[in-house]
């Protein structure tokens, strides 16, 4: 058997309590709102001292930080699988719309933190700026062949994946795991009103692929 080097191993525990401390912080921000919520009220949800959890984030901005960097990496690696697999392209959104709400809603626990990274510091608010670019292009790409081959009407790519990410990125505002519909149910809703809305008609597909 090929053990992992200590200090990977550690690295990767540290990560993992990282992520549990975020989806705990999560319920916090959702009762208090990001900004009224304070580093000694996240402690005392994790039965943690305050100098325990500093260990891990010394303050808020970088568990702001912390959030936004795992939930891109997260959701670009996801991306990247549902581009390259099978698919059409309207198959591969809604699969990417899905993958989205679930990393934001269940994986990371529906933080606010992913939808507050215009209070990081200009420098790392600068890389992950750079990152949700990137990200983004998946979908602007995505809008992109569906238009060309006639499975969405014409339209601006930017401002349709911009709608898109919007509408995904808000629900961690209204959603509340304990009631309503699950997160995975909302996905797929998602899916199918943010899809279809874009569809081309039968006219237009005709004319796409004469």
């Amino acid at each position: 058997m090929v053990q992992k080097p200590a200090a990977a191993t550690t690295q990767s525990a540290r990560k993992s309590r990282q992520v549990e401390i975020l989806r705990r912080a999560a319920e916090v921000f959702r009762g208090r709102g990001f900004h009224r919520a304070s580093m000694e009220e996240i402690a005392e949800r994790l039965g943690m001292t305050k100098g325990n959890l500093y260990y891990y984030f010394p303050g808020k901005q970088d568990l702001l930080f912390f959030c936004q960097q795992e939930a891109l990496a997260r959701l670009t690696e996801q991306a990247q699988a549902i581009v390259a697999g099978r698919g059409s392209a309207s198959e591969k959104l809604e699969r990417l719309i899905t993958a989205h709400l679930v990393c934001v809603l269940v994986e990371l626990g529906g933080s606010l933190a992913h939808a507050e990274f215009e209070e990081l510091p200009a420098l790392q608010r600068r890389r992950i700026v750079a990152q949700r670019d990137r990200y983004e292009q998946y979908f602007r790409d995505l809008i992109h062949t569906g238009v060309q081959n006639g499975e969405f009407a014409p339209g601006d790519e930017k401002l349709r994946a911009l709608a898109i990410l919007g509408a995904l990125n808000w629900t961690v505002k209204w959603h509340r795991p304990q009631g309503g519909e699950s997160a995975t149910t909302i996905a797929h809703s998602f899916a199918d009103l943010l899809v279809n809305g874009m569809r081309a008609t039968p006219a237009a597909r005709k004319r796409a692929t004469s």
